[in-house]
């Protein structure tokens, strides 16, 4: 009896598969922007990107308001700031593995509209988690009222479609865009730490609201050692997901690294996007 990824995702061809070193804000967003552009137009094949963040990093959805950040308390933490280039609410990247799904659309993981791919992938992530024991809801979400939705700066506090929930508290953030004739997912799964050290750096009008968006964020997300009750590293992560992927969707992955003109792009869109006051600063 197939799967219902199987019944969905006829058998892709070869993917890459990118393990990178730990980066900062501006180079990660770069890169997988670089390397859309490339998947997108086939010059390099449909890409699992993993990596992680030199020092913690606070990015912002491509939609959102750098009012939401406090800069004198981002500075005074030495925190690096990015926007990211998909939608969504602030995310504090640190203890974490990142992912990143780079491919065109006709590729049949990311194939149909935004949720159904969504969706698919979730059932990747849900399949990696389950190899870590650990059990996870990915279900359709009622969207928020848009005003409601607009007052919560954390991602990890707004529930969204097919996000994978344990115990109703969100355990992976991701968020997509689809340009140039290609898709761009990519996501947060927390490993450790406390995440309500996000709120250190945002703007609240007093430190009343402070300490109670703190608390809800504790109350409505959660990491993977508190979940599980153990503490994952970084590669027993990745493995999890690349074995996941393997299984679930039939992809034969080659490791490799981001071509000589995908890094050159990438550090060209570090310069002129991803480090810029005019992209980080623009809403």
């Amino acid at each position: 009896m197939p799967s219902q990824s199987e019944s969905s995702v006829h058998q892709p061809a070869q993917w890459r598969l990118i393990k990178s070193p730990p980066s900062s804000a501006a180079f990660n967003m770069a890169l997988d922007e670089a390397i859309l552009n490339a998947t997108a137009q086939k010059l390099s094949l449909p890409t699992l990107r993993l990596y992680s963040w030199s020092v913690p990093s606070l990015s912002l959805g491509y939609a959102q308001s750098v009012l939401d950040v406090d800069q004198v308390k981002l500075s005074n933490h030495a925190w690096q700031l990015v926007r990211r280039p998909t939608g969504g609410k602030a995310i504090l990247h640190t203890d974490e593995l990142t992912y990143s799904i780079t491919a065109p659309l006709d590729e049949p993981l990311v194939s149909g509209s935004l949720i159904e791919s969504y969706q698919r992938i979730s059932l990747g992530l849900q399949k990696a988690l389950q190899l870590l024991g650990l059990q996870t809801i990915a279900e359709d979400k009622p969207s928020l009222p848009s005003d409601q939705s607009k007052k919560e700066p954390v991602c990890f506090q707004t529930p969204s479609n097919y996000e994978i929930t344990w115990k109703g508290k969100k355990l992976i953030g991701s968020a997509q865009a689809r340009k140039l004739g290609g898709v761009l997912q990519h996501g947060s799964l927390p490993l450790c730490g406390d995440l309500s050290r996000i709120t250190l750096v945002l703007s609240y009008p007093t430190q009343s609201e402070r300490e109670i968006a703190a608390q809800k964020t504790l109350a409505q997300a959660t990491t993977l050692e508190v979940a599980t009750g153990k503490i994952f590293t970084w590669d027993e992560a990745a493995e999890a997901i690349i074995h996941s992927f393997t299984m679930e969707f039939g992809i034969s992955f080659i490791h490799s690294q981001p071509t000589r003109e995908e890094i050159e792009i990438a550090n060209d869109l570090v310069q002129t996007k991803y480090a810029s006051d005019s992209w980080n600063f623009r809403i």
